[in-house]
């Protein structure tokens, strides 16, 4: 577990899932501490790891509040809302399926937040996807739909990019993120990749001017 910036913390773990390569092998997950209150984003417990929790213990102040960007990346939520009484897991509504005790679940949309957290649709049709703003910490987090490469940060596609897929991108994709770019932001908290700790607006601009990235395997 390292901390990026004062109160910013990340760590990774293996993906319970899918074993794609060195790219994507490990996925990132955020612990982000404010005055009174401490924000965990797509929490996944490293397997076989018997320090993680008492060094998640060691930084955790305050209240605890769970933020999922997109269903599937659940995992460990429920875990983490046992271990810290009191703890409400916010995502979109189908993250509730995934989940033995829904009474800790609150249905995150926008204008639907916990304090402080800020959460944005993209997609054209709409995703299940939510990037989230930490106000805090002037971070915007993404699931999945941008990644961190060795180019940058890229808008990532699930399947190989043509010609047609990439107009489609540009034209119903992109214009659904670029409104987040006039929003007070200067990290970017990805997933997969390490994040954008400073100059993080200019990077995403730069990866919505770049094609779609596919990567698979």
């Amino acid at each position: 577990m390292r901390e990026l910036a004062g109160g910013l913390w990340w760590w990774t773990a293996r993906h319970p899932e899918w074993h794609p390569g060195n790219w994507g092998a490990r996925v990132g997950c955020y612990v982000l501490v404010e005055p009174g209150r401490t924000v965990v984003v797509d929490p996944l417990a490293p397997a076989g790891d018997d320090e993680f929790w008492p060094r998640l213990d060691g930084i955790v102040s305050g209240e605890v509040v769970v933020v999922i960007t997109i269903p599937y990346h659940v995992r460990s939520a429920e875990a983490v809302c046992a271990r810290y009484l009191g703890t409400v897991m916010w995502g979109h509504r189908n993250a509730a399926k995934r989940l033995v005790r829904k009474s800790i679940f609150r249905e995150l949309a926008p204008g639907a937040e916990p304090a402080g957290v800020r959460a944005f649709a993209i997609g054209k049709p709409r995703r299940s996807e939510m990037p989230l703003l930490v106000e805090s910490h002037g971070a915007l987090v993404f699931g999945d739909a941008v990644v961190a490469t060795e180019q940058g940060l890229r808008v990532w596609s699930t399947e190989p990019v043509d010609e047609r897929r990439r107009q489609s991108y540009a034209d119903r994709f992109v214009p659904t993120v670029e409104p987040l770019l006039a929003e007070d932001f200067d990290r970017v908290l990805v997933t997969h990749g390490p994040p954008v700790t400073s100059g993080g607006r200019k990077a995403l601009a730069d990866a919505l001017r770049e094609p779609p990235w596919y990567h698979h395997g």
